[in-house]
């Protein structure tokens, strides 16, 4: 029989450089017992890197600074996709996302329609939010950045600059998510939202 630790080793070598390892991967493994420490041996082998509490990497090692860590945000995602939660980036989050500010949150806040919790990556953190289906609807990738980017900076302080930066990538927006997130907004949001849409 071989055992949990070894097959995990196996799976694990099996995939890419800086791929997320979680637990849940191995279920069908062994106990979640066996499995949490054939994982805590594999982090003492340096097979995988813990990131954060449940969740670790197979590093990616660079010859100048060793090995290369996922970014929270790539840890926000392979949460979401374990979870299979929705989440939409919030705040200064999507505010650096749509880039209306070179500023890296140190926090970023996702709401979710998943529970709520908050984890700890160093000085960083990722915190989900609960939130009410409708902050879920929204089906462009650009548009329900820009409905949060929005909200964050509020109404009557957004400068001409930003309006002119917002309409241009929602230009670029699938014209139909478009159609289909303006109405989601609140009113002010949606009066920039429009002047977005591309008449034939």
């Amino acid at each position: 029989m071989e055992s949990v630790e070894n097959k995990i080793e196996k799976s694990i070598k099996s995939k890419p450089k800086g791929v997320l390892v979680m637990p849940g991967d191995y279920v069908y493994y062994g106990t979640s017992e066996a499995v949490r420490k054939a994982l805590d041996r594999l982090e003492d082998k340096k097979v995988i890197t813990r990131v954060a509490h449940g969740i670790y990497v197979r590093p990616k090692i660079s010859a100048l600074i060793g090995p290369i860590i996922p970014t929270a945000e790539e840890i926000a995602e392979a949460i979401a996709k374990r979870d299979k939660i929705r989440t939409v980036p919030t705040g200064s989050y999507a505010l650096n996302a749509l880039g209306l500010s070179t500023q890296v949150p140190m926090n970023i806040v996702l709401l979710t329609d998943g529970s709520p919790r908050e984890i700890k990556l160093g000085k960083r953190s990722i915190k989900f939010k609960k939130t009410t289906p409708k902050n879920l609807l929204a089906k462009g990738a650009i548009s329900r950045l820009v409905i949060q980017a929005l909200k964050e900076i509020g109404n009557n302080k957004v400068s001409q600059k930003e309006e002119e930066k917002i309409i241009n990538l929602l230009k670029k927006e699938n014209q139909k998510h478009l159609g289909h997130d303006i109405p989601l907004a609140p009113v002010w949001i949606q009066k920039i939202m429009k002047k977005a849409l591309i008449s034939d």
